[in-house]
């Protein structure tokens, strides 16, 4: 079977357009139909940078890895047609150390949507139509709302994010810096049992966005009184980094208690004069959270059954053919959280 499919393809920096292309399905994987995607910080770097990190744009590649769909044809019986699916952007080797060890989100050859790590480019998912492993469709009530499922892929980075930070269950948590990932993770930490959730930003805004996603109170972090969480060698049993931002981190560790978890979710650069020494002497674990594994099944059963509601994220939908007015509306970061582009 062969199809036309349009597809938002970026070419370098602030190069983003919508071309025609040719799908070929031969009955092996699961031809999806995608309906709609968000765009994530990712997207945004290649449209406003032209890379994320050391990987630029070489060649025309597909955006998007935040995408659902519904199936048109698949080599799994389950996945009958017109079943509606979330699509894990994911796709490890199965054969590395990593992967042998359950641990798929550090696969040393992971072929992961919309990415300029390797040459030729990993196309995402911003198409009409794309095929896939059928293993990497994760299938949904088809009466679940469209703008709540497509949160599947940011829901399972946060969700991840807490299981890095431990048992939940009656803690005292503490999230520096909540965009979409922050306030996402304050309603995985409030989902999984957390008693208290302070979230802090310098944007207004975000933090009344904290407060819909399950925050018990917010601190602006550049007036705000922290005092009374710095005292005693901190307050916060387990902190979540997630801005990136050196001085957020140095917050982070005032903040949390002697022997408490600081989980770093926020990607940034260099830290010049990283606290050692706080770190040290509180005895605190410094933990990484990269993407997700099983996480992304959870995040699919989470949104439709309502165990987190991500609606207070989302900022609007355009259609995919607007895709460059869509990038630049998510980019304005005080009007923006999430935006989605429909198919």
């Amino acid at each position: 079977m062969q199809l036309e499919t349009e597809s938002c393809v970026i070419q370098g920096k602030e190069q983003v357009e919508v071309i025609k292309q040719q799908v070929e399905y031969h009955g092996q994987g699961t031809l999806v139909r995608i309906t709609r995607g968000g765009i994530c910080g990712s997207d945004l770097h290649y449209y406003q940078h032209g890379k994320v990190g050391d990987y630029a744009v070489k060649m025309p590649m597909i955006l998007g890895h935040e995408v659902i769909g519904y199936v048109v044809e698949s080599d799994n019986p389950q996945l009958a047609p017109q079943q509606k699916v979330a699509i894990n952007p994911s796709k490890p080797c199965g054969k590395c150390k990593y992967c042998e060890r359950d641990q798929e989100n550090q696969c040393v050859a992971m072929r992961f949507f919309g990415s300029a790590m390797y040459t030729p480019h990993v196309d995402g998912g911003f198409t009409q139509f794309k095929v896939v492993d059928s293993a990497q469709c994760v299938p949904y009530p088809n009466d679940a709302p469209d703008e709540v499922m497509v949160f599947a892929e940011p829901l399972a980075v946060c969700i991840h994010a807490t299981q890095q930070g431990g048992e939940m269950s009656g803690k005292r948590v503490f999230i520096s810096g909540v965009g979409p990932i922050g306030c996402l993770i304050a309603a995985a930490a409030k989902a999984r049992g957390a008693a208290e959730i302070v979230c802090s930003d310098v944007s207004e805004r975000s933090l009344g966005m904290a407060k819909q996603m399950g925050a018990t109170h917010t601190l602006h972090a550049a007036e705000g009184d922290f005092s009374a969480y710095t005292a005693d060698k901190g307050y916060f049993d387990v902190v979540f980094e997630a801005s990136g931002h050196p001085s957020s981190i140095q917050r982070c560790l005032d903040v949390v208690c002697a022997k408490g978890i600081l989980v770093q979710v926020g990607m940034g650069g260099a830290v010049p004069n990283f606290p050692i020494m706080q770190l040290i002497a509180k005895e605190v674990q410094l933990v990484g959270s990269f993407r997700f594994t099983h996480e992304f099944n959870t995040a699919v059963t989470w949104l439709a059954e309502g165990v987190i509601d991500p609606r207070p994220l989302f900022s609007g939908a355009y259609d995919w053919q607007e895709v460059d007015a869509a990038l630049q509306f998510a980019g304005d970061k005080t009007r923006a959280a999430k935006v989605q582009l429909t198919f």
